[in-house]
């Protein structure tokens, strides 16, 4: 089931550190992301187990259940959630003004090389050049 960008829920900061688990890792267990979260902070299992049956809920995730270990895989895009998550920075700090958000970005932590390189692909193809 496809849902339009502005019918997605929006995660919370553990809900969001459970996506990047499993956006990283594919479909896993309650086990396997509370061992990859673990490796950070202390984190409890049972924590995790009613994060992920709480996002299984909300479309956030989906839960595999035909074996006896369910399986989790994020019912999400990671595209649609950072874009979700910036539109939503984007309208509530910067106004709407996508350059002072870039602009903020570009300050506060320096971009990469390759970083340039592909702001400078974008623009150009914002801007109607598509230079490649």
């Amino acid at each position: 089931m496809k849902r339009s960008r502005r019918s997605l829920p929006r995660p919370t900061q553990a809900e969001l550190e459970i996506l990047r688990v499993l956006w990283q890792r594919g479909p896993s267990s309650v086990r396997e992301v509370h061992h990859e979260l673990s490796q950070s902070r202390a984190t409890g299992y049972t924590t995790v187990l009613k994060l992920l049956q709480i996002m299984t809920e909300k479309g956030l995730a989906r839960r595999d259940d035909r074996e006896r270990t369910h399986i989790y895989e994020p019912g999400v895009a990671q595209e649609d959630t950072q874009r979700q998550l910036v539109s939503d920075l984007l309208e509530r700090a910067f106004d709407g003004s996508s350059s002072q958000l870039i602009l903020q970005a570009l300050q506060s932590r320096p971009a990469s090389r390759e970083e340039i390189e592909e702001i400078r692909r974008l623009l150009d193809e914002a801007a109607g050049g598509k230079k490649s």
